[in-house]
C-alpha cells in the first residue's frame, strides 16, 4: 500500500468514538442533574401538600369557630332585645 494522505480508518473509528463518548457523557450529566432537579422538585411539591392540608384542617376549624361565633352572637343578641323590651315596659309603667 502507498502513502496515505488522511487518517486512517482506526483513527476515524477512534475520533468518532471519542466524540460519542463525550456526547454520551454530556447526555449522563444532563440526565443526573435533571433525575436531581426532579427531586427537588417532588420534595417542593410533598412539602406543599402537607401545608395545603394543614392550611385546609386550619380554615375548617376556623369556620367552625366562626359558626359557633355566629350562633353565640345571634343569642346575645336575642337576649339583648328581651331585655331592651322589658326595660321599656318598665319605663312605660312608670312614665304612664
Amino acid at each position: 500500500m502507498g502513502p496515505t494522505t488522511g487518517p486512517s480508518r482506526l483513527e476515524t473509528a477512534a475520533s468518532r468514538l471519542k466524540t460519542a463518548l463525550a456526547a454520551l457523557e454530556t447526555a449522563v450529566a444532563r440526565k443526573l442533574e435533571n433525575d436531581r432537579q426532579h427531586a427537588v422538585v417532588h420534595k417542593q411539591v410533598e412539602a406543599l401538600q402537607a401545608d395545603r392540608s394543614r392550611l385546609a384542617e386550619d380554615l375548617d376549624r376556623s369556620a367552625d369557630r366562626v359558626a359557633g361565633l355566629e350562633s353565640v352572637n345571634r343569642e346575645v343578641a336575642r337576649r339583648l332585645d328581651l331585655t331592651m323590651d322589658a326595660i321599656r315596659g318598665v319605663l312605660a309603667r312608670y312614665e304612664s
